[in-house]
């Protein structure tokens, strides 16, 4: 089992990066935490690296399912989508897998939560 899924997209960084946040607005999602990979690895290490972004991606009605069932789910919060660019004017979007981010943790229902939120993630990047 893959363990995301994703999309390239013949789009520049900046418009895939407003196409993605717009589509998981749609599905209910704000973004929540935001890291800018290359601008990190720049202050950070003096490395150069491409486009890279971290959306932090949160419904809060699910999260609070989901910590409502199991209470340290906490750690794996946020969803994590990637903006990255691929070169050639493409950009790939990739999305966590919820469910197979969630197989260490021993919990039907907590596997039915992650299961609806699998469901909208794939339809954000579906839409892309």
């Amino acid at each position: 089992m893959s363990y995301y899924f994703a999309k390239t997209l013949a789009l520049g960084f900046d418009d895939a990066v407003r196409l993605t946040t717009e589509a998981l607005k749609r599905e209910g999602f704000g973004i929540i935490t935001e890291i800018d990979v290359r601008d990190t690895l720049k202050k950070k290490i003096n490395v150069d690296f491409r486009p890279y972004r971290i959306l932090g991606a949160c419904n809060p009605a699910l999260a609070h399912e989901a910590l409502e069932i199991e209470d340290k789910v906490g750690t794996m919060l946020p969803c994590n989508v990637i903006v990255q660019d691929k070169g050639d004017g493409n950009t790939e979007v990739a999305a966590i897998d919820p469910v197979a981010s969630m197989q260490a943790i021993d919990n039907p229902r907590l596997k039915q939560a992650a299961e609806h939120v699998q469901a909208k993630l794939k339809s954000v990047i579906g839409s892309l």
